[in-house]
C-alpha cells in the first residue's frame, strides 16, 4: 500500500450498554445509541472490538487491517517499534446516568502476568457535570491494607475515599491503582491504554440486569491499589502551549485541548505518531494531503503519521488533541 492511500479516518462508534448509562449521548452528541448506552468506543484496538473505517476509499476496513497493511505510515515509527501492531489507546465518550463501580486498574506488569494484557493508565475530560456531580478519586489519607479490608467488611468504604466535585473543563488524570468512580450525572472523554481489564471493589450493592449482584475482584486488587493519599497531583490543570492547553502528558498519551474560530495549520512531522482529534464542541473541516473531512461535536477523527500537516478550519470547535509521546 502506498502511504499516499491513506487520509483522515473516521470509525463507526460503538455502543455499550450498562446498567449505570443514560441518553446523553445521544441527546448531545447526536449518536443513535440507547437510553441506557454508557459508553460509545470512539477508537479501539481491543480484540473483538477492533473499530471499523466509516469514510473514503477505506470504509469497512477494520482497525487491525490498516495496520497490518500501512504499519508505520500509519502508526509511525517509534510506535511500530514500542508497541509493534498493537494499536495503544482506546478512546471513549461516557455517560454516567448513576455512579459507576469503585474500581482500579493493575499496571502494566500485574496485567501482562495475569490477563495478556496492557495496564490501564487512563485520563478524563468533562464534557458536562450535573449540578453537585462528583468523582470519586484516590484515599483522604494514606491508609493501610488492613484499614481498606475492614472498610470492605463494615461496607463503610465511602468513608476513607475522596470525592472531588467536577465541572466541565476539568481533566484528571487516573494511574494505575487509582481506586476511582465516575459519579451519576457527568458525561466524559476517557483516553486510555488499550485494555479492557478493571477490578471492581465496590458496586452500590446494586443488581445488575440479570437480577444480581456484579462480581466483585477484592482478592485481585489488592496487590494493585494505591493506599497513599490522593492529592492534587491526580488533577491535570491546563498548561499554555501554542494555541491550545496541555492537559496531560504521560508515558502513553499526550493529551491537548484546543478552542478555535479560525484557520489553523498543525504540522506533525516531528512526533511520529498517529494524532486522534475528539471533537467536544462545534464542528470543523479537516484538510491533508488532497483530502478534506469534516468532524463535528461528538466525533473522533485518526491522522495517520504519515499525513504530517494539516490544516483546520473552523468558524466555532473545540477539540481534544492526543498522541503518543
Amino acid at each position: 500500500m502506498k502511504e499516499e492511500a491513506l487520509y483522515p479516518l473516521k470509525f463507526y462508534p460503538q455502543f455499550k450498554e450498562k446498567i449505570w448509562g443514560g441518553d446523553k449521548l445521544k441527546h448531545f452528541f447526536g449518536k443513535n445509541s440507547t437510553e441506557q448506552t454508557g459508553e460509545s468506543w470512539e477508537l479501539s484496538g481491543v480484540s473483538e472490538n477492533v473499530s471499523v473505517v466509516a469514510n473514503g476509499a477505506l470504509q469497512g476496513r477494520d482497525l487491525s487491517w490498516l495496520i497490518e497493511h500501512f504499519g508505520s505510515a500509519l502508526l509511525g515509527n517509534r510506535v511500530v517499534q514500542k508497541y509493534g501492531n498493537t494499536f495503544p489507546l482506546l478512546f471513549k465518550f461516557i455517560d454516567a446516568k448513576q455512579d459507576l463501580s469503585v474500581q482500579l486498574h493493575p499496571s502494566d506488569e500485574i496485567a501482562k502476568e495475569r490477563h495478556n494484557s496492557f495496564g490501564k493508565t487512563e485520563m478524563w475530560y468533562v464534557l458536562q457535570a450535573d449540578p453537585g456531580a462528583r468523582l470519586i478519586l484516590g484515599f483522604k489519607k494514606e491508609t493501610s491494607r488492613e484499614e481498606y479490608l475492614e472498610a470492605l467488611e463494615k461496607d463503610s468504604l465511602l468513608n476513607i475515599l475522596r470525592e472531588v466535585p467536577v465541572k466541565a473543563g476539568d481533566a484528571f488524570f487516573i494511574p494505575t491503582g487509582t481506586v476511582h468512580a465516575i459519579g451519576g450525572g457527568i458525561v466524559l472523554a476517557e483516553i486510555q491504554q488499550t485494555s479492557d481489564v478493571t477490578y471492581r471493589i465496590f458496586d452500590w450493592n446494586r443488581p445488575d440486569t440479570d437480577g444480581k449482584l456484579r462480581t466483585l475482584h477484592t482478592k485481585e486488587a489488592l496487590d494493585s491499589i494505591r493506599f497513599k493519599a490522593a492529592d492534587q497531583s491526580f488533577l491535570s490543570p491546563p498548561e499554555t502551549n501554542e494555541e491550545g492547553k496541555l492537559l496531560c502528558n504521560s508515558t502513553y498519551f499526550s493529551t491537548s485541548v484546543y478552542s478555535i474560530s479560525t484557520q489553523i495549520e498543525r504540522n506533525y512531522d516531528h512526533l511520529d505518531s498517529f494524532v486522534v482529534y475528539m471533537c467536544t464542541e462545534g464542528s470543523m473541516t479537516i484538510e491533508a494531503n488532497k483530502y478534506s473531512e469534516k468532524l463535528s461535536k461528538g466525533e473522533t477523527l485518526l491522522i495517520p503519521a504519515s499525513l504530517g500537516k494539516v490544516c483546520l478550519n473552523s468558524q466555532q470547535a473545540t477539540f481534544l488533541e492526543v498522541f503518543v509521546p
